[in-house]
């Protein structure tokens, strides 16, 4: 089933991608029903999760109901546990404006749901987006959203300073925003190079075929260069053992949430 999983996310399309795994999803639902971990996002319990990774196939991480990767799940505890994101403005009583960047399929129909959220997909070629838009040159107001989700992002942009200047321009001030990234926190620096074009050789090196880099701790003092104030949540830290091993989550992982003065 590795081998299946790995051939299926480096030959086929994303948007073609997305689309099968609405038909495939209940099947392996049913199929690893069990006890042994929980997906948080819906509850629902498996005797295993499914591998993923384009390159290095990593072991129980993909839940088969929701398609959340531990990435998503922490997103998910924290979101649900430390923000007002489920919550009406207690003030106004308005809606949250949201701007979702590439929809994970985990959250896209739980969000468009909510009725606190005034909720906006954007991509360049994701079905689920509702904008169809480049993030270096974003077709929005400036100061226009509460809540910016962009995660899982940045590593693709070759003009990665562009896109996080777009990304203050339209967050409120005050208003919030989580830019999960890959990194590798064993580096002070983050490293690029243009010059590496081939997919083999930029999985080899960034770890998947569209990566342009491999973010470094210095990624943190790159969003605050722009001018965000920028918290280095290691909400793992703040979660049991036992907890990380049934949410299967990375324990340590961070989360960067930024904040607009």
């Amino acid at each position: 089933m590795k081998n299946l999983f790995k051939l299926f996310l480096n030959k086929l399309p994303r948007p073609l991608l997305i689309r099968l795994s609405y038909v495939v999803r209940p099947v392996l639902a049913l199929f690893l029903k069990g006890e042994n971990f929980t997906d948080p996002i819906d509850g629902k319990s498996f005797r295993s999760f499914l591998p993923y990774g384009y390159g290095k196939q990593r072991n129980n991480v993909l839940s088969p109901s929701t398609l959340s990767l531990e990435r998503h799940r922490l997103l998910w505890l924290y979101l649900m546990n430390e923000t007002n994101f489920f919550l009406k403005d207690t003030e106004t009583s308005s809606a949250l404006k949201v701007l979702h960047f590439a929809p994970e399929q985990a959250f896209y129909k739980r969000f468009k749901k909510m009725e606190n959220l005034d909720y906006i997909t954007t991509d360049l070629e994701s079905p689920l987006a509702d904008v169809k838009a480049d993030i270096c040159n974003l077709p929005f107001n400036d100061n226009s959203f509460d809540f910016i989700l962009c995660n899982h992002v940045l590593e693709h942009i070759p003009d990665d300073t562009k896109a996080m200047q777009e990304l203050y321009r339209v967050l409120k001030p005050k208003g919030i925003g989580v830019f999960q990234i890959p990194q590798d926190l064993s580096r002070a620096t983050t490293f690029e190079d243009n010059t590496i074009t081939d997919k083999k050789e930029r999985a080899k090196i960034f770890g998947q075929y569209d990566h342009v880099r491999i973010y470094g701790r210095d990624y943190f003092d790159k969003l605050r260069d722009i001018g965000f104030k920028v918290d280095e949540v290691d909400y793992t830290s703040t979660l049991s053992d036992s907890e990380i091993e049934q949410y299967c989550l990375a324990k340590g992982e961070i989360i960067p949430v930024v904040y607009k003065p």
